[in-house]
């Protein structure tokens, strides 16, 4: 898998549409889940949606903690976009809380194991290059944004969760990341970029299986 793609490119570094291009199903798991599609049918059992809500909550959580761990490693010229982050996150994390006020939700529910296994992988990456930190960041954050908009407009109550992280703005946010992780690849190695393939590959897997999550509820 990994030599087939590095043949392809030659002498050419590797880019994140690069990955999306190669890993098209891969991809399309990650971001077209069952899940997604009954968000926007309206057919989500509530439960299912309240258990994918707390669990999302304790994602960004760590997610936060990771951001943090990627700017620490990133270039000085690349400080701006993830500084910018943390306000975003700030935010999000009290929204998540007035959501789990709202629909009467206990965030201190534990992680579901899928969860852990997430954010334990997210807290593993402090110990690669950054270029594959950046492509691992990259690519969750086009998770989200792909994965909320390739159903279509949301039913309610489900409209607000897909403007949050569909919205024209986080689109624009993504694309900045992609440029980011692009510029780390164009300097790193062979075997980096192949560390950051392999990124590429556990976040579209983790995704997947973070949407199947919801459908373990009670």
């Amino acid at each position: 898998m990994f030599t087939s793609l590095f043949i392809r490119l030659g002498s050419m570094s590797l880019t994140c549409q690069q990955l999306l291009t190669t890993h098209p199903h891969l991809w399309e798991d990650a971001t077209a889940h069952p899940f997604l599609t009954q968000c926007q049918t309206g057919e989500i059992a509530a439960n299912q949606f309240n258990t994918w809500l707390v669990q999302d909550y304790w994602f960004v959580v760590d997610f936060t903690r990771f951001t943090g761990r990627v700017l620490a490693a990133a270039p000085v010229q690349h400080f701006e976009v993830l500084l910018a982050a943390f306000g975003t996150l700030k935010e999000e994390l009290k929204w998540f809380q007035a959501k789990a006020t709202e629909r009467q939700l206990n965030l201190n529910t534990p992680q579901h194991p899928t969860c852990i296994e997430y954010c334990d992988y997210m807290a593993g990456l402090v110990a690669d290059p950054y270029a594959v930190q950046a492509v691992a960041y990259w690519a969750i954050e086009c998770a989200y944004n792909q994965g909320w908009q390739r159903p279509g407009p949301m039913s309610e109550p489900y409209s607000e969760f897909a403007d949050r992280w569909g919205n024209a703005g986080f689109t624009a946010y993504v694309k900045q990341l992609e440029q980011q992780a692009d510029d780390a690849l164009r300097s790193a190695s062979e075997e980096v970029q192949q560390q950051a393939e392999r990124a590429f590959l556990e976040v579209a897997r983790l995704e997947k299986k973070f949407w199947q999550m919801a459908f373990s509820a009670e």
